[in-house]
């Protein structure tokens, strides 16, 4: 995945909040799409990270250590705060301690419910989200992501 793939998955979820948003469909239905979304968003913040990394280590490593970090990154899945701090941490303390730093609070609480939810819609288990809840887990990933890209340029 590139940056321009990285920014396609961000104009398509986009569209699909706005297309959603605008629409008159039912609370019960807005509450699916929400489950839906929910999936979406949270893989999207997995290949986000994956792709700022993958992106970090071609700017500045030789081909091996790309091919390295690729391929160690290739199972990483499931981006809790926990798992992107400990991900983080093995590339550098510094980043480690500026990305805890900002996971607190309502960005730790967003995203870890969108992957907790995420795993309850994936294994049928009752998941409950609304439309404004999810865009707001949203708006978390996006600053997320957005903050992570700072810290590793």
């Amino acid at each position: 995945m590139s940056t321009q793939e990285l920014d396609r998955l961000t104009k398509r979820l986009d569209s699909c909040f706005k297309r959603i948003k605008n629409s008159n469909v039912e609370i019960e239905l807005q509450s699916d799409l929400a489950r839906y979304l929910c999936v979406l968003v949270s893989g999207y913040l997995e290949n986000a990270i994956y792709e700022i990394l993958i992106d970090r280590a071609e700017r500045k490593c030789a081909p091996e250590m790309r091919s390295f970090v690729e391929k160690s990154l290739d199972k990483w899945t499931n981006p809790n705060t926990e798992k992107i701090n400990a991900l983080f941490g093995m590339f550098s303390p510094n980043w480690k301690l500026a990305i805890e730093a900002y996971l607190v609070d309502e960005n730790k609480e967003h995203i870890n419910s969108l992957v907790g939810l995420r795993h309850a819609i994936a294994h049928g288990d009752t998941a409950t989200i609304t439309f404004s809840g999810i865009e707001s887990y949203y708006k978390s990933v996006k600053n997320c992501i957005t903050k992570i890209s700072e810290i590793t340029a």
